[in-house]
């Protein structure tokens, strides 16, 4: 188990920090720390606050994904998806979101505005070579195995 901190920023003791919705799920639900309601009109975006930084191991980065149900019914979405927080960041936690849907979609304090999920980072190690091994695919890219 790796400890995470999270820090309430001051003036968002109301907003909920990040939680768990049910026992097994793997996101935890970010809660949008907006001072006064906020519209986004179709096709724009916002970047919204949530009220809280935090620190987390090395070993670890934080994931910023879309909730399905706002997707879905509304359009709402994040840009730059999955986001990535970096274990050094200590800033606010902040959620790119956009507007995919045809009507104006308002954000009201405390709504459920995306998901966090931790993933174990690997330490990599860059080694330049100048041939790598051969395999099957090659060099084949985009649609290079059809539809």
């Amino acid at each position: 188990m790796f400890p995470v901190q999270l820090k309430r920023l001051p003036g968002n003791e109301d907003v909920p920090l990040p939680q768990q919705m049910s026992e097994w799920a793997a996101g935890f639900d970010l809660h949008a720390a907006v001072e006064s309601p906020l519209t986004l009109a179709p096709g724009a975006r916002a970047l919204v606050p949530t009220g809280f930084a935090m620190a987390m191991p090395r070993e670890l980065e934080a994931q910023i994904r879309p909730r399905s149900g706002l997707a879905f019914k509304h359009g709402i979405t994040c840009l730059n998806s999955p986001g990535t927080i970096d274990a050094d960041y200590r800033g606010e936690v902040k959620v790119l979101l956009i507007n995919l849907g045809q009507e104006p979609f308002t954000i009201e304090r405390g709504e459920r505005i995306a998901q966090m999920v931790f993933q174990q980072v690997p330490q990599i190690r860059i080694e330049e070579t100048d041939e790598l091994p051969d395999t099957t695919r090659g060099s084949g890219g985009f649609g290079h195995t059809g539809k």
